[in-house]
């Protein structure tokens, strides 16, 4: 597993924009793809219904840990929703692109 999505969740466009944003410059992903998206889950008890967007970051896998730490510094959740997916296959050439986008590990 080289290549993984690391899905995050954000409470608007503008955050979401911003926190991609700087992750794409830093080179830690090489792309974020941003979608509404609607949540259920209890937090503190209470059964909580939210809009949020989702960003679906492409990146190395070796890169996930210092995604996840630089998303937690940017992002104004408590506890933001940082998980990664494996890519367990793909179109070579945007494989490569995610490589030559994205820092060494």
């Amino acid at each position: 597993m080289d290549h993984v999505s690391v899905y995050v969740t954000f409470p608007d466009a503008d955050v979401a924009r911003r926190v991609c944003r700087a992750l794409v410059e830093e080179r830690l992903v090489a792309c974020a793809n941003l979608a509404p998206t609607e949540s259920l889950y209890e937090w503190e008890g209470r059964l909580e219904e939210a809009r949020e967007v989702a960003a679906f970051c492409k990146t190395r896998a070796a890169l996930v840990g210092r995604v996840a730490a630089r998303v937690k510094e940017l992002h104004p959740y408590e506890v933001p929703c940082v998980v990664a997916f494996p890519l367990l296959g793909g179109h070579g050439p945007y494989l490569a692109w995610i490589d030559a986008q994205t820092r060494s590990a």
